[in-house]
C-alpha cells in the first residue's frame, strides 16, 4: 500500500514552489510553466502506480489516470492561455474530459461494489448542487462574456461529478476507501472550479490569495482521487 505514497513528498515541493511562482509580483511564468507540469505529472504518477496495488479495479485506475492526463493537459492549455486567450477553451474542454473520465470511473466501481442507490440522498445532493451551481453562475456571468455556454457546461458536470460521487458513498465506511476518497476529491474539485473561474473572470488573475486557494483545493482534489483507485476493494 506504500508505493502509490511514495510520490507525495515531491509533490508537496513542487507545489509549495508552484504557488510561491504564481504568487509572485510579477508572476513567475518560466517557473509555473516548469512546476504545474510537474505537479500534475506525479499525479498521474500515484494515479498508475494504482495498478501495482491488490486493492484496484483495472477499468477504474485506467479512468482516474485517464482524468489525470487530461488535467495535465488543461493545466498546460490554461498556462498558455496568458498569452493566447483561446487556449483557456481548450483548457476547459480537456478538464470536461476529465471531469467524465472521473464520473464514469464512480458510476464504475458503485456497479463494481454492488453499492445500492439512495435516492433520497441523491435527491438531496441534486438540489444542493443546482443551487450552488446557479448562485456562482450569475454572480460570475456578466464578466464571461462570450464564454457563458462553456462555463455553465463545465459548472454542470463538474456538479454531475460530485453528485455522482456522493450517490456511491457508502456512510460509516473506511476514510480511505475510494467512496470516501471520491466525494473528498470531487468537492474539493468543486470548490477549485469555483475559485478558478471567478479568478479568471472577475480579479482577471489577480487575486493572489484566491490563487493559492484554487491551486491547493485543485491538486488536492486530483490526489484524492488518484489515490482513490488504490483503494476501490
Amino acid at each position: 500500500m506504500l508505493l502509490p505514497l511514495l510520490p507525495l513528498p515531491f509533490l508537496i515541493v513542487a507545489l509549495v514552489l508552484l504557488i510561491r511562482a504564481e504568487t509572485r509580483l510579477p508572476r513567475n511564468r518560466r517557473q509555473v510553466k516548469l512546476w504545474k507540469p510537474l505537479v500534475a505529472a506525479l499525479i498521474g504518477l500515484v494515479a498508475a502506480l494504482s495498478f501495482t496495488q491488490p486493492a484496484h479495479l483495472p477499468l477504474y485506475s485506467a479512468l482516474i489516470l485517464l482524468g489525470s492526463l487530461l488535467l495535465l493537459l488543461g493545466d498546460w492549455w490554461l498556462i498558455e492561455a496568458d498569452e493566447r486567450p483561446e487556449r483557456f477553451l481548450a483548457g476547459l474542454y480537456a478538464f470536461l474530459g476529465a471531469h467524465l473520465a472521473y464520473i464514469l470511473a464512480f458510476a464504475y466501481a458503485q456497479l463494481a461494489r454492488s453499492a445500492p442507490l439512495d435516492l433520497n440522498r441523491a435527491a438531496l445532493a441534486a438540489g444542493i448542487l443546482l443551487l450552488l451551481g446557479s448562485v456562482i453562475y450569475y454572480y460570475v456571468r456578466p464578466s464571461l462574456g462570450e464564454l457563458r455556454q462553456p462555463v455553465l457546461l463545465y459548472i454542470t458536470v463538474i456538479s454531475l461529478t460530485v453528485h455522482q460521487a456522493v450517490s456511491g458513498v457508502q456512510l460509516g465506511g473506511s476514510l480511505l476507501a475510494q467512496p470516501a476518497l471520491a466525494v473528498g476529491g470531487a468537492s474539493l474539485f468543486y470548490v477549485s472550479a469555483f475559485f478558478l473561474i471567478i479568478n479568471r473572470f472577475v480579479f482577471e488573475g489577480e487575486g493572489e490569495s484566491n490563487s493559492v486557494w484554487a491551486l491547493s483545493t485543485h491538486y488536492g482534489a486530483q490526489l484524492l482521487l488518484a489515490l482513490s483507485a488504490s483503494f476501490v476493494r
